[in-house]
């Protein structure tokens, strides 16, 4: 199994996480395509290469014409809906966003479809996110452990003034994370890298069993005294075995409501998904006084249940949530495409114990080649079956 380990031994933001891919291999072209899908006129990405401290690294920097947009998340998410992007990537995109928004709404007692970004709904952040979105899904790899990570100490300013650093949106996104102590007096870990670290790692602490294959070194914009800024990536194949299934701690929250509506219920779960939610279901019950109800029941990461759980409180009437950790083991996967008579379709491999790798179609894959051809659900869901071919994959899973 692919595997990449994020060194955070300077923080993370935005652009340096876009170096490091780069630098790890992920091409510049592709993610400019992404971002000049966007809607935002003049604005690319552009790599060079620096060094800090005498060490060499990429550093990403977004062009753009100057402008004076406060964007809300709304539109922000529209943008990456119309954006040229694959289902994965437009997901990963909009699980960051969210988080910002939901961070932003924490922070300033607001909601997060009220919240007006400043400095992350610029077209550079706006760059940053999609980019990494996009950047992480060409990399490839199937799980990410990050190490502590430092916010650096003092103040800074800010669109609403001078703030402690991390700053107020920095630390509610790094609820859950570990963080590592620094003497560096700067802000190390923006808001935008705080969001792509709690929505894309797996895991934190030393680097996993691996054999690297690829190391990727993005720069920071600042030169520090103490230490060269940079974010390190590393890539390459677990050293255990790629079918072997891996364990991990999630968390269960639920709550039962029997006053609730059909159409709230749904909007809540739609709510959740975007939240970052790892699984949600519901479940038919029977309540006191013999009143019909329902079970919402979510399953995510211990980062995500602080707002996971504000969601459940701010879109049902529940007075209560109840939550548990929870022992998991998860198969071995991988993101896998297929070729069909009417087009690619994208899905996931998955394998156990040594067995043959078996192939699940994407719904939504699915669903559009479907619609854009006029065909039967399940005739494509047949053919994307039929189209994988297991004695093509690279020994071990790939």
């Amino acid at each position: 199994m692919q595997i990449a380990y994020l060194d955070c031994a300077s923080g993370i933001s935005g652009d340096m996480t876009l170096g490091a891919l780069v630098d790890a291999g992920v091409p510049l072209e592709k993610l400019n395509e992404a971002v000049g899908s966007l809607g935002l006129p003049g604005c690319r990405l552009v790599a060079r290469e620096v060094t800090k401290l005498g060490f060499r690294a990429v550093q990403v920097t977004v062009q753009r014409p100057h402008e004076h947009v406060h964007r809300h998340l709304e539109q922000i998410l529209a943008m990456i809906e119309a954006g040229q992007l694959t289902a994965r990537q437009k997901d990963l995109a909009r699980q960051i966003f969210t988080r910002l928004g939901q961070a932003e709404a924490k922070v300033h007692g607001t909601t997060p479809e009220r919240v007006h970004f400043h400095e992350v709904g610029a077209a550079d952040s706006i760059a940053d996110v999609v980019g990494t979105a996009v950047g992480w899904d060409l990399l490839g790899a199937q799980r990410l452990v990050a190490s502590p990570v430092p916010t650096g100490w003092g103040r800074i300013r800010i669109a609403h003034g001078e703030v402690s650093v991390p700053a107020p949106a920095t630390a509610e996104l790094l609820r859950g994370v570990p963080l590592a102590a620094s003497t560096v007096q700067a802000e190390l870990t923006t808001p935008t890298g705080a969001a792509i670290l709690a929505t894309l790692a797996d895991a934190f602490g030393p680097p996993p069993a691996m054999t690297i294959e690829r190391i990727g070194c993005g720069a920071g914009e600042r030169d520090l005294a103490e230490q060269p800024n940079l974010l390190r990536l590393l890539v390459g194949q677990s050293a255990a075995a790629a079918v072997d299934a891996t364990h991990d701690q999630v968390w269960v929250l639920e709550t039962n409501l029997d006053d609730t509506s059909g159409e709230i219920v749904g909007h809540c779960v739609s709510e959740l998904w975007n939240a970052g939610a790892l699984d949600v279901y519901t479940t038919a019950i029977q309540m006191k006084k013999n009143r019909p109800g329902v079970t919402i029941t979510v399953l995510c990461h211990a980062a995500d249940a602080g707002p996971l759980e504000a969601v459940l409180f701010r879109e049902t009437t529940t007075l209560g949530v109840r939550r548990w950790s929870a022992a998991r083991r998860v198969l071995a996967r991988q993101a896998h495409r297929v070729e069909t008579p009417w087009g690619p379709v994208e899905g996931k491999l998955r394998w156990l114990d040594g067995a043959a790798a078996r192939f699940a179609p994407e719904f939504e894959s699915c669903r559009q080649l479907a619609a854009e051809h006029g065909l039967a659900l399940c005739d494509v869901y047949e053919a994307a079956q039929r189209a994988f071919a297991p004695g093509g994959l690279p020994e071990g899973g790939g």
